[in-house]
């Protein structure tokens, strides 16, 4: 019978409650008394020189405030980037400054110029309608290899150039990479995009700004993923806040997908703003600003070429892929498209040579950032699409060809300097075959064909690298803090739990899961532990929610302060019984001798930590709360296999999945029904990324998909039902819980399947078409059929 509590079981989502009946309190739920209101005017062009700005005639109307423009900001350092990466020549990256409000020039449309704070949102809206700018608009950069042209005009004058870095990894291998293909028996050539995405979470970006003259303490209630790390870098780079004086508060957020992990300028204005109007400031994003504000995802344009010899082993695979930063660098961008993603480029295969190189590049476009998989999802959808064409080129079933070149042996150390510790890639081959009914698939195509229609089988394989560790490792590869996460313990009187943790839930069910793994640990009800997550002023320190890192990394530490409050809590059992603490044993909440009768329960342990009377004063302190931090030793690395099949209609070129189906390896597994729900909603997104979203700039840099008219979201129908697997289970073997991540996968593993199938189909209807871009459009396939 499958567990009905602790580790392994699946009970419903505690936090649902809340959210099911509108009872949860995001941060547009907030209103702090005497709030005034922001308005930002942004810019609607995507490079020009700011002459001139006139505030007066917004500034006299009703209910205005105050205004603000860059002037405001002189002398107030810009939102700082939270990675610097080092090119192949060993110079660091190009770093431009970026203000809060545009200083001088705009660089993308929607860069804020001017903020109106006023008595109301309506109010501040019309003021800043009625600011006049006076801006020389300039030629755009918008295409990348546009803006590595001589000549190409410059995002930022005082760059020397639109490249922010030129990285080549491992670049002293490159020379044998290319001698690898020199004598290679197949060679096959990829040239790909994968397109640049809008996130769009549920809930668009809010902040609040309040701030006490008494205390001289700033509050910030912001959409964040990471409050601790936005505390960090707005009190220390921004504005020269000390950080006891700033308390940064995340309540529940409605799904962030990585835009809302990182230091925005609206977080720091309205924090600013707060301050100088001696009354708090509220900015509510909407869709349409968040289109042009959040940062975007993706964004790369990639060649990939794959070597094999006369047995079709892989023996090279190097790759050149232009990656756009837009007009500045969001907090982790420099870190994307390289350690992020060239080091995921060996995959599932022992491919012994690999060479890598980036080129990052500044646009007049909305920043770029992490979006769910973060470089993992562009170095699979990369090697994966490379691999089924180097198949088809040779004639060969596609699932053989990757089972012959399958890591086997484990740990392995790959050639772009990660060590896998753990997996088995043909277990979750075999669990995948055993969910797709491989053998029936020609009567299924035979069938469509029946119909008009055609149908293709994708299949493909993944693994990333999730829990970005260790801190010292990270240090050397240009990350600016820290990469460890912590967690307290407080147990009361009574024996109940507070545990909080520096991870930030926004959708992820960290409120049901978390306690399942203190409950399993003291063998107490689940409903016993609370979690507290989201605010600065709590929480002794935390490193957010992102990279599939919560569970492996705080969950690490959540179980080291755990085992902190076993040990104590065995002492003071051991003194109530007259035993040593070496022969305390706890098992389902009792604390017992062994090879006794004698045992005392948690709750009596736990009331006498708080009420003395009789209690070993002279060895241990009273009370009964333990703080750990937990750095780990080495990334954790998920891995799966995936497959989709897709019925084609010639006619219009649609594209409908009629079935998908992962099995992932992602170690132990604490809950599997949120481990289902986090791969059903990374599938989905993998599935709008083959089928439906792209964001697109014209050559002016004006953006043509800027709302729901025009970028297409993937709804109910677009999607089928999924059959997930996760029985093969490899444990990690660095983290005490053996676990891996979940989080990310489906976005990972989806786009090369859906793509992979509809070539497939394409080819079957004699169609000699070996590669489409995502999204596969039904204008892109009905173009790339009758070409």
């Amino acid at each position: 019978m499958p567990k009905d509590h602790g580790i392994g079981a699946s009970p419903k989502r505690r936090e649902d409650v809340r959210f099911l009946t509108g009872e949860g309190n995001y941060t547009d739920d907030i209103n702090v008394n005497g709030q005034a209101y922001v308005h930002f005017l942004r810019s609607d062009v995507a490079h020009g020189k700011i002459n001139g700005i006139d505030t007066s005639a917004a500034a006299a109307m009703p209910g205005v405030v105050k205004i603000f423009t860059g002037a405001d900001f002189e002398g107030i350092g810009g939102l700082p980037c939270g990675w610097q990466v080092t090119d192949k020549h060993g110079e660091p990256m190009q770093e431009p400054a970026h203000p809060v409000l545009a200083q001088g020039k705009v660089r993308h449309v929607g860069d804020p110029i001017a903020a109106v704070v006023a008595e109301s949102v309506e109010q501040a809206r019309d003021a800043a309608e009625a600011i006049e700018v006076d801006i020389e608009e300039l030629p755009a950069v918008v295409d990348m290899k546009a803006a590595l042209s001589e000549g190409a005009t410059k995002v930022h004058d005082d760059l020397t150039s639109n490249l922010c870095y030129d990285w080549g990894f491992v670049e002293e291998v490159k020379p044998d990479v290319d001698a690898a293909f020199e004598t290679a028996a197949h060679v096959t050539t990829l040239e790909l995009v994968n397109q640049r995405m809008v996130a769009n979470p549920m809930e668009p970006r809010v902040a609040i700004g309040d701030y006490s003259r008494g205390t001289d303490e700033h509050t910030l209630y912001t959409t964040s993923q990471n409050p601790h790390v936005i505390r960090l870098l707005m009190g220390a780079f921004v504005l020269g806040i000390p950080e006891h004086k700033l308390r940064v508060v995340a309540p529940d957020v409605g799904g962030g997908f990585g835009t809302k992990i990182f230091h925005y300028a609206e977080e720091a204005f309205c924090t600013f703003a707060a301050k100088a109007c001696n009354r708090p400031v509220k900015w509510t994003s909407s869709r349409s600003e968040a289109f042009m504000s959040d940062a975007h995802g993706r964004d790369h344009v990639t060649k990939i070429e794959l070597a094999l010899d006369a047995d079709n082993n892989f023996i090279a695979l190097r790759t050149d892929t232009l990656a756009n930063m837009g007009a500045y660098l969001s907090t982790f961008a420099p870190s994307v498209p390289t350690w992020l993603h060239g080091t995921l480029m060996a995959g599932n295969y022992k491919t012994p040579l690999i060479h890598v190189n980036v080129r990052a590049v500044f646009t007049n476009t909305v920043p770029v950032d992490a979006y769910r998989g973060a470089g993992r999802p562009e170095a699979t959808f990369q090697l994966e699409r490379v691999v089924d064409k180097a198949a088809r080129e040779l004639g060969v079933d596609p699932i053989a060809l990757r089972r012959q070149n399958f890591i086997t042996e484990f740990p392995y150390a790959t050639p772009v300097a990660v060590e896998y510790d753990t997996g088995d890639y043909h277990g979750t081959m075999d669990a995948l075959e055993g969910l797709i009914d491989r053998d029936g698939f020609a009567a299924r195509r035979a069938e469509s064909e029946k119909n008009g229609k055609l149908r293709g089988l994708g299949v493909n394989c993944y693994i990333e690298a999730c829990g970005i560790a260790p801190s010292n490792l990270v240090g050397q590869l240009g990350a600016r803090a820290g990469l460890y996460d912590a967690a307290t313990v407080r147990v009361t009187a009574t024996g109940s739990i507070s545990v909080m943790v520096g991870a930030h839930s926004h959708g992820q069910g960290h409120e049901t899961s978390f306690p399942q793994v203190v409950a399993e640990m003291i063998g107490i009800d689940e409903s016993q532990i609370d979690i507290v997550h989201g605010d600065s002023s709590k929480i002794p320190f935390g490193m957010g929610t992102y990279g599939s890192r919560s569970i492996a990394v705080c969950g690490s530490a959540m179980v080291r302060a755990t085992e902190k409050i076993i040990a104590k809590a065995k002492k003071i059992a051991a003194h109530l019984l007259e035993a040593s603490d070496a022969d305390i044993e706890l098992k389902d909440g009792q604390f017992s001798v062994a090879g006794t009768d004698k045992s005392v329960a948690w709750g009596d342990v736990t009331l006498a930590a708080y009420v003395p009377h009789n209690y070993p004063l002279e060895d241990i302190e009273p009370g009964l709360e333990e703080t750990a931090f937990y750095d780990p030793a080495n990334f954790t690395y998920p891995s799966g296999a995936y497959a989709c099949e897709v019925e084609v209609d010639p006619e219009t070129g649609k594209v409908t999945i009629e079935s998908f189906a992962a099995a992932d390896d992602f170690g132990n597994i604490i809950n599997p029904m949120i481990v289902d729900g986090q791969v059903h909603g990374g599938i989905g997104q993998g599935i709008g990324q083959a089928l439906l979203e792209n964001c697109v700039y014209d050559e002016n840099g004006q953006l043509m998909t800027g709302s729901y008219m025009d970028y297409a979201m993937p709804r109910a129908d677009d999607v089928p039902f999924y059959a997930v697997d996760h029985s093969s289970q490899t444990p990690c073997t660095h983290n005490p819980l053996g676990v891996k991540g979940c989080g990310e996968a489906g976005a990972i593993g989806s786009p090369p399947s859906v793509i992979n199938a509809v070539v497939d189909a394409l080819q079957s209807g004699g169609h000699d078409v070996t590669h489409i871009d995502m999204p596969a459009s039904p204008s892109r396939v009905w173009a790339a059929m009758n070409k």
